[in-house]
């Protein structure tokens, strides 16, 4: 007879290990099948060790400026294998807090390969290959996604690589070529940049960071250009020919066709989902194009079949997937939570200086058919930010004029990643500009910009 649970979760990333946290929470008896560490792609291969990676990368930039700050400091030199060694320690600190809070919550953690089988079953492979049968109420379906590969980019993890070989490389390359210039590829062009890698970035689209506001793309484009950075955008990788000692690259553009040379290409045009082998077809849930189709709650077509995160609508992001599950479970529950809000789920990008969004871009929401006010507040004109020695940057806030609505926000610059809560909300809570001109804001702080913004789309700024 199979072990029974209220509810199964495939997958322990930040949609499922937060659904599962939430439903025992609910009084649910909950086990959660993975095949590798706790925590998935972000806390492992993701957010978190990324995020160590730039903090070092950070370090040894203000090092290298220290004489911008009166330091003199002689001989700092960027410790290639130490720095991988920090963020793989942080990644497995944080895996074993999962387990702690598994612990905690009295959650099993079932290890192995989950594939649904018919009658509300779950078969777990285990690593000897043995099988055994799980059943439950309710199954969530939160298996995440992987490298994207192109045709013209097959990632051998030597010459051609992922993300996740990018974090944990044997050594530093001399040249590297980023194709992708998302979040991922960003990050990783200004970490190898950073510490001395000679680095060009690779965009079929017009614009670097093509999902954010058009004039936060080309500053970033131009701090990275003065950076020492090559960037070529309209352009697409046709073919990488990894035979001899250095990558031969060649790059498809709008003048004609260039060849490059490096050591490393890095791969970041996206994701796929995780949606083979793990029996979708065989219980008949429905998907379509890489995704399985869910309702506002996340149910499928298959009563007791759910699915959260990276495999469903949305954005592929670890907040999303983690709103996500706790909508998920509290529906199950009987609860009435509200469904998830799209267009006010914040953007980061976590590169130097760090982007980060949410709303409408002044070109979406001129599409939209609103009339708009903008304003905008550079970081030159914050006390905060030319005392810290980062005045690279603006706030940009976008209104409905006819009734006030926030209807977006975009800033580059400096901890803007911390300061993009506010704005969604804000966005909430239905704030108009002038409640955020009237919100004191303390000075000085970098957050003060955001006041500055909405004043200036409404003619009220003062240090501008």
């Amino acid at each position: 007879m199979a072990t029974k649970y209220d509810l199964i979760v495939i997958g322990s990333g930040p949609g499922g290990y937060v659904a599962a946290i939430r439903a025992s929470q609910l009084g649910m008896k909950v086990g959660v099948v993975e095949r590798d560490e706790l925590g998935g792609i972000c806390l492992n291969w993701g957010c978190i060790p990324t995020k160590a990676l730039l903090k070092s990368a950070q370090v040894f930039e203000y090092i290298n400026h220290a004489k911008d700050y009166g330091i003199s400091v002689k001989g700092a030199e960027a410790d290639f294998d130490g720095m991988v060694k920090r963020s793989r320690d942080v990644a497995n600190g944080m895996s074993k807090g999962i387990q702690f809070l598994f612990k905690k919550n009295k959650i099993d953690h079932i290890e192995g390969f989950g594939k649904l089988k018919k009658n509300k079953t779950v078969e777990v492979t285990a690593k000897d290959g043995k099988k055994t049968d799980y059943q439950a109420d309710h199954i969530i379906v939160a298996t995440g996604g992987r490298s994207r590969e192109l045709p013209a980019l097959p990632i051998d993890n030597e010459k051609i690589i992922g993300y996740r070989k990018a974090m944990t490389l044997d050594k530093k390359p001399q040249s590297m070529v980023v194709v992708g210039s998302g979040a991922i590829g960003v990050e990783f062009a200004y970490f190898y940049k950073s510490i001395g890698v000679d680095v060009t970035i690779v965009e079929f689209l017009p614009n670097i960071v093509p999902l954010e506001d058009e004039e936060v793309s080309k500053q970033l484009e131009r701090i990275f250009k003065k950076a020492g950075m090559t960037i070529m955008t309209n352009s697409e990788v046709t073919k990488v020919d990894t035979k001899g000692k250095k990558c031969k690259v060649t790059v498809k553009t709008q003048k004609g066709e260039e060849n490059l040379e490096c050591d490393v290409v890095l791969s970041a045009v996206g994701i796929s989902t995780n949606l083979e082998g793990i029996g979708l077809e065989d219980v008949g849930v429905a998907t379509d194009r890489g995704k399985v189709l869910v309702d506002d709650y996340y149910k499928t077509n298959i009563p007791g079949i759910y699915a959260i995160g990276d495999i469903v609508k949305g954005q592929a992001l670890a907040h999303v997937a983690s709103a996500e599950g706790i909508i998920c479970v509290e529906k199950i529950a009987g609860h009435h939570p509200e469904p998830l809000d799209y267009n006010n789920i914040p953007g980061c990008t976590y590169c130097s200086p760090e982007v980060a969004s949410v709303g409408y871009t002044e070109k979406a929401a001129k599409e939209a058919g609103y009339e708009l006010k903008v304003g905008k507040f550079p970081f030159s004109a914050s006390g905060k930010a030319k005392a810290a020695g980062a005045a690279d940057g603006f706030v940009k806030l976008i209104f409905d004029a006819k009734y006030g609505e926030l209807l977006g926000a975009h800033m580059i610059g400096a901890n803007v990643t911390e300061m993009i809560a506010e704005i969604v909300t804000a966005r909430k809570l239905e704030t108009t500009g002038h409640e955020i001109i009237k919100s004191v804001h303390p000075h000085p702080t970098m957050s003060e910009a955001v006041m500055e913004a909405a004043a200036a789309a409404y003619d009220e700024v003062i240090h501008l």
